[in-house]
């Protein structure tokens, strides 16, 4: 397996830490200190043996300017990468190469989204709008330990800003081309001595701007319509006591992903003459509507009863929706009197309804003031429920349900041996049940139970460096997925994917404490991994497993604080992922448009018709980008009772397989994009206030994001260019 560095010379993790602001760089010239809660615990982030990157501040506000959503973390964090065929109510995570190509709504992810202490297992839940987040936190590596089962490759954390007893508010609103208008604020503080609230808000609205030329109307389709409200109450009954109970909404509206018909030409990976960014040629798919709701409640309540600290975290979510689109990004056929852009062979709408249901509860204990050892050990239940109505229009619609019950018993501790080294190390038991209630008698139930742990030692070299090393285990829970039923076809079953990992990582801050210096070195195998096999010739949606597959990658992360002036921050990750299963095949594309380079055989599929198959035994993880470089640069200048400033964040992703077979179109090699914002801040006086310009996509790429491959060379692309003006104020 080939590796781009010495491994004496790469050492631990990767960290975008927290951008200062601009008063505190002008005045403190040090770093902030950054706090996380990646161990369910405050830890300053240089203390915790994890792999973990921070985003906030000025670098998370300025990508979520023109109306992004979760996705505009991708690649932006050294090993993070999100894509979606959903468009924004179904992102996927991958960390480390590692995730899940399954469009189906009822697909799992080796990624677990947690937000105020929450999991969000569907990935309806895990598209819930990013807004009033105190900061991100990015766990690279398997999680098995505190967080369970479906954390073989990480976990992406938000933490909302909570209410404090001082009265504090904020309003933004961004204002761009096509319409795109954008306002989010929030107002907290005490109520009573012992009450205290925040509640924040949110809209994003989009016009129209991409044409139907089909149908030959103008403004059809791009429409963004997304309002969310979230709130919290944070009570102090007794001194020992500590209640805090949360609640949001969310309601979308808009355009889901614009599927483009033969954008890519046979033989060649570059967009051609069929792709223009504003338009499209859709005969079916009304628009390609998207809506979904979302409500959920949480309650913790923390009992300090002396030498421990008891905790429960309480949690219910709700969301349901549909999206309906033209999947294969065209008009017409060859049967049909007329088909285009290029060759359709058949036409492809299909709509999803989806109908979702979780209950989370946590208990745990740990102890207080402890001198060397720090544990803390809990039980963990899970309870979810998706109805799935799929309509893909030539039969009947059907209605599939799943269930899922799980159940954890866990503990962890952190053992200070001398004043230099400490040892960790945890267990969790899981117990994993799935069911898949379908029609024709294809009911079926599975469960499994596993044992994940972590074990790691580190070592203070100095008061602002560290060393260490760990070995981690974790699992993904059997699989079902039940899509092809609508189809005539049948349900597929995956085993649960195991993984053990090893890595190594050094920290340190430098130069006064102005920069901040994080690595990592890691290797990981996974033992009968999940696979989605999407589309190809035989257009079907199965999980199959792979007898291994490993990878090896590292991380790094650098932020230095030039002067009073300048900030730089640079990122870079690189992942050699690979398949190890000599027997093992899918069928390539539909129509033999594309151009396979992996070796392949001719045979049948399940209907007796003539498939190609592929074997991907040795090929890269599908959606692993192989390389990741992210640079931020934040200038400041004072001038009367504030600054100037200007922010530039830019990323760049190398060789990414959009597909479990290799292709020579279904593959994207070093894109990039960019932003810029730059005004003037009042730093002074009873509240603070900035005007801005703005513009995300500053050189307006035409990047691939997926593709489409049952029919002809389809393919889906990120957002256009957005520029425009912001207008913010803070008391």
């Amino acid at each position: 397996m080939k590796f781009p560095i010495r491994a004496k010379t790469a050492i631990a993790l990767a960290i975008s830490g927290t951008l200062a602001t601009g008063a505190s760089l002008a005045s403190a010239q040090v770093l902030e200190e950054v706090i996380v809660t990646a161990q369910k615990r405050e830890q300053s982030l240089m203390d915790v043996p994890i792999s973990i990157a921070t985003m906030s501040g000025e670098r998370f506000t300025s990508l979520f300017e023109g109306g992004a959503d979760v996705r505009a973390l991708s690649t932006r964090v050294p090993g993070l990468y999100i894509e979606s065929s959903n468009g924004r109510v179904a992102p996927r995570f991958y960390i480390r190469g590692l995730g899940n190509s399954d469009f189906d709504l009822a697909a799992s992810q080796p990624v677990s989204v947690i937000m105020d202490e929450v999991v969000k297992e569907n990935v309806v839940l895990k598209s819930f709008p990013i807004f009033d987040i105190d900061r991100v936190e990015v766990l690279r590596g398997p999680q098995g330990s505190l967080f369970g089962r479906n954390t073989t490759a990480g976990i992406v954390k938000f933490e909302s800003f909570k209410p404090t007893e001082e009265f504090t508010g904020r309003a933004k609103l961004d204002v761009g081309d096509y319409g795109t208008v954008n306002f989010e604020g929030a107002v907290g503080g005490g109520i009573t001595d012992n009450l205290q609230g925040r509640v924040a808000v949110l809209t994003q609205n989009r016009d129209d701007w991409i044409d139907n030329d089909y149908t030959g109307e103008s403004d059809a389709l791009g429409e963004i319509e997304e309002k969310a409200i979230k709130g919290f109450l944070a009570w102090q009954p007794t001194d020992n006591i500590d209640v805090l109970f949360g609640a949001h909404y969310r309601d979308l509206e808009g355009t889901s992903s614009l599927f483009r018909a033969n954008v890519l030409t046979t033989g060649d990976n570059d967009l051609n003459e069929n792709y223009d960014r504003e338009t499209v040629y859709f005969d079916e798919g009304d628009g390609n509507p998207q809506e979904y709701d979302n409500d959920g409640y949480n309650l913790k309540v923390g009992w300090d009863i002396g030498a421990y600290t008891l905790t429960s975290i309480t949690a219910y979510e709700n969301a349901n929706g549909y999206s309906f689109g033209d999947i294969d990004g065209g008009f017409g056929a060859v049967f049909l009197p007329e088909m285009g852009p290029g060759f359709i062979p058949f036409p492809s709408a299909t709509q999803d309804d989806a109908d979702v249901e979780q209950f989370t509860q946590e208990l745990r204990i740990n102890n207080n003031d402890a001198e060397r050892l720090f544990w803390q050990a809990g039980v963990f239940y899970f309870d979810a429920d998706l109805d799935v109505k799929t309509d893909p229009g030539f039969t009947d619609p059907t209605t599939v349900s799943h269930s899922n019950e799980s159940w954890a018993v866990f503990g962890q501790g952190d053992y200070y041996l001398t004043d230099q080294w400490t040892l960790t190390a945890g267990i969790r038991w899981t117990y994993d049940d799935k069911e898949l209630d379908a029609p024709a008698g294809q009911s079926t139930d599975i469960d499994d139970d596993q044992v994940s742990g972590n074990l790691s030692l580190a070592y203070n070299m100095s008061d602002n460096s560290m060393v260490w090393g760990k070995i981690a285990s974790g699992f993904r829970g059997p699989s079902i997925q039940g899509r092809d039923v609508a189809f005539g076809g049948v349900s597929s079953v995956a085993d649960s994917e195991t993984i053990n990992s090893i890595e190594f990582g050094y920290k340190a801050e430098f130069l006064d404490n102005r920069a901040r210096l994080n690595a990592a070195v890691y290797y990981y195998e996974v033992d009968d991994i999940q696979f989605s096999v999407v589309g190809g010739d035989g257009n079907s949606v199965t999980v199959i497993n792979a007898d291994s597959s490993n990878a090896a990658g590292m991380e790094l992360d650098l932020q230095f604080l030039v002067n009073e002036y300048v900030d730089l921050t640079f990122g870079y990750a690189y992942v050699d992922t690979e398949i190890d299963d000599s027997n093992l095949e899918v069928a390539t594309c539909g129509s033999r448009l594309c151009t396979p380079t992996d070796p392949t055989r001719l045979g049948l599929d399940q209907f007796g018709q003539p498939i190609l198959f592929a074997n991907i035994d040795g090929n890269p993880f599908p959606q692993a980008p192989e390389t990741t470089l992210s640079f931020t640069a934040s200038f400041r200048y004072p001038v009367s009772r504030g600054e100037i400033f200007a922010f530039t964040d830019w990323a760049m992703q190398g060789d990414t397989n959009i597909f479990l077979y290799e292709t020579k179109e279904y593959k994207t090699e070093d894109q990039f994009e960019g932003g810029l914002r730059a005004g003037y801040r009042q730093t002074s006086g009873d509240y603070d206030w900035e005007v801005a310009a703005f513009v995300r996509n500053i050189t307006d790429e035409e990047n691939i994001q997926g593709g489409v491959d049952f029919n002809n060379n389809t393919a889906f692309d990120n957002e256009p260019r957005i520029w425009g003006g912001s207008v913010s104020v803070e008391f």
